[in-house]
């Protein structure tokens, strides 16, 4: 099983959808490890109702808790403790598993861990998600560089919103990962959209 983790550089960089095409592109199943926040719908149920493929599966959540906040404090306000050994990946059937991580790479999941220690634990290839916003060329640029800090292997990368060249140009230069592909903004996300997108992912 082949198990691709998706991070972002930060909130609300595209994450979902991206995990969404590309489950849609390699017929993958989706798995999001720790949801934080249930109002108005998780992303797994997100992720279910973008799919169109009649193959990936949606796997529930290894802790799905209540408040939008860092998985440490949702945790705590849930009265539980997030443990690696908590997060057991889900039978996928030689389906590739996308794997959708909270927030970015340093985001806390305990007073000790981080998902990039997840990531770690579950042994995936990581696929940086990142966005065009003023300032993100240094967020994306001290995810990968703590990415092979750590000795993650990185698939590559995967822009998302307005493409800005010169700034996709220095990320890929100074990286020196790979484009994977991009998402455009678009004014609707739905099941249409996903399988657009989806055709630049399928090889990859």
């Amino acid at each position: 099983m082949r198990k691709l983790f998706v991070t972002g550089i930060g909130t609300d960089v595209g994450k979902t959808i991206a995990s969404a095409v590309l489950a849609e592109a390699l017929l993958g199943d989706y798995w999001k490890p720790v949801q934080c926040g249930l109002v108005p719908l998780t992303d797994s149920l997100l992720v279910r109702s973008l799919l169109s493929n009649g193959v990936s599966k949606v796997h529930p959540e290894a802790y799905c808790l209540e408040h939008a906040v860092s998985p440490h404090k949702a945790a705590e306000l849930a009265g539980i403790h997030i443990e690696l050994a908590g997060f057991v990946l889900p039978e996928s059937q030689n389906r590739t598993l996308i794997i959708e991580g909270a927030g970015g790479l340093m985001v806390p999941l305990n007073d000790r861990d981080l998902v990039a220690d997840l990531i770690s634990h579950l042994g995936a290839y990581v696929i940086v998600v990142t966005n065009f916003y003023l300032g993100s060329i240094n967020h994306t640029l001290l995810t990968c560089s703590e990415l092979k800090r750590r000795n993650i292997p990185v698939l590559g990368i995967l822009f998302t919103g307005e493409y800005n060249k010169g700034s996709a140009d220095i990320i890929l230069k100074q990286t020196g990962l790979k484009l994977l592909g991009s998402i455009a903004q678009e004014a609707m996300i739905d099941k249409t959209a996903i399988r657009r997108f989806a055709e630049q992912f399928r090889n990859i």
